[in-house]
């Protein structure tokens, strides 16, 4: 942001957090400049007509996801309601933690409801909407909006006071319109880089496993003799390969709820959702692969060290035959979709996991093929982390940019060439 210039001239807000303002910039709260979730008295349309409905899981940053249609009369009641031009923001957490936050367009008749979980915000002919908008994204904005939630757990809520007592500068509704449009090019610019870069993380990640799914099944000679495997998702194999069920290598276990188990330092709880950082003894002390239960079921994990698991994953003892990092590899290669329920928590069964068809050498070129693998997949890991630090950094940039802009810090009256 070097190349942008401050305004010529700046006087106190008189706001602690704020600071300095440009000159020419008011200092007025949200509610002088919107309008907190208009009523529904205002509709000029009929109820028997089709509106927009909007899910809060549709609503995102600078997103909306519009493809639900319902009659008025039967989502008049009990919904937020919201027309063209109004900025929709997410008031639950972890939704505004987020930074769900759009402005509706292209509604059916103009008019939409949603989630009342919804606020919509109306600018009135002090602020142009696409300002307000970004206003709304405003750092400062959101930590205070952040501390005075109000609810417990994952209900707290943002007070509507904060939506219309929460004091802003702006400046004329002309600047306000060409400030927007210099922050719509440069966030559009960012989130084109960030978006190449998470398209880079993804290709990289299916190279990583490609990598694998190629050493576990093929092996590393590339010169070895081949047979018809009989399994369709792995075609060929290495001719001295054995093709048997996967209980063959491992020995799967269920897990226990050790959840409950008191907090303490001590050996981690391995689960579905991650790990847990509390245990006071050990259940199994080795080498094991952890498969998915119930939830995140298509993210095996290699542990080797003394762990309780909890009842949403499976652990397994590695057999006398196979080496522990290869049957990880393998696992990673199980097409999940292939054994679990097709229902609101997905699982899989022990029984599933265990006759799965996997091909395997002896424990020599297990070792070998894992080792590979480990280079392989460090190198990739390091690149995936490099480009994702490069992106929240970019995130980081955008965020700022915004602040700068909404805030006075930089002049983007005019556009830089």
């Amino acid at each position: 942001m070097s190349h942008y210039q401050p305004y010529p001239n700046y006087k106190n807000s008189r706001i602690d957090w704020l600071g300095k303002v440009p000159e020419a910039w008011q200092v007025t709260r949200l509610k002088y400049v919107s309008e907190l979730n208009p009523k529904k008295s205002s509709l000029k349309i009929e109820r028997e007509e089709l509106c927009t409905f909007l899910p809060m899981e549709k609503l995102k940053t600078d997103s909306v996801v519009l493809d639900e249609t319902r009659v008025i009369e039967e989502v008049y009641e009990g919904y937020s309601y919201f027309g063209n031009g109004d900025i929709l923001i997410a008031k639950v957490t972890p939704c505004f933690e987020n930074k769900n936050i759009a402005i509706a367009d292209d509604l059916v008749n103009g008019v939409g409801f949603g989630s009342t979980e919804i606020n919509t915000i109306r600018s009135n002919e002090k602020s142009h909407n696409r300002f307000l908008y970004y206003r709304l994204q405003e750092e400062q904005f959101r930590k205070i909006a952040i501390n005075a939630m109000t609810g417990t757990g994952g209900l707290k809520r943002v007070p509507s006071e904060i939506f219309q007592t929460f004091k802003i500068a702006i400046p004329s509704y002309d600047d306000q319109k060409r400030i927007a449009e210099q922050i719509d090019k440069e966030t559009t610019r960012i989130d084109t880089l960030i978006t190449k870069k998470t398209r880079f993380i993804e290709l990289l990640k299916e190279k990583r496993q490609a990598f694998i799914t190629h050493a576990v099944t093929k092996g590393l000679d590339l010169h070895v003799k081949m047979k018809d495997s009989g399994i369709e998702w792995i075609g060929e194999v290495p001719e001295h390969w054995k093709i048997a069920q996967f209980k063959r290598l491992i020995s799967i276990q269920n897990g226990s709820d050790h959840k409950s188990i008191e907090a303490e330092t001590g050996f981690p709880v391995y689960g579905s959702g991650g790990v847990f950082a509390f245990a006071k003894d050990y259940l199994y002390d080795g080498e094991s692969v952890l498969l998915g239960r119930k939830g995140t079921i298509d993210k095996p994990l290699y542990v080797n060290e003394k762990f309780w698991t909890v009842d949403t994953m499976y652990w397994s003892k590695i057999k006398p035959n196979a080496y522990g990092k290869f049957c990880y590899y393998v696992a990673t290669t199980i097409p999940f979709n292939r054994y679990s329920t097709n229902t609101a928590l997905p699982s899989m069964t022990q029984t599933d996991l265990g006759a799965h068809l996997v091909a395997f050498p002896d424990k020599s070129e297990q070792k070998a093929i894992s080792s590979f693998l480990d280079k392989e997949a460090t190198r990739i890991d390091t690149l995936i982390e490099k480009t994702q630090r490069s992106i929240d950094l970019l995130k980081e940039r955008r965020s700022a940019f915004i602040t700068a802009a909404v805030t006075g810090k930089i002049d983007l009256r005019e556009e830089k060439p």
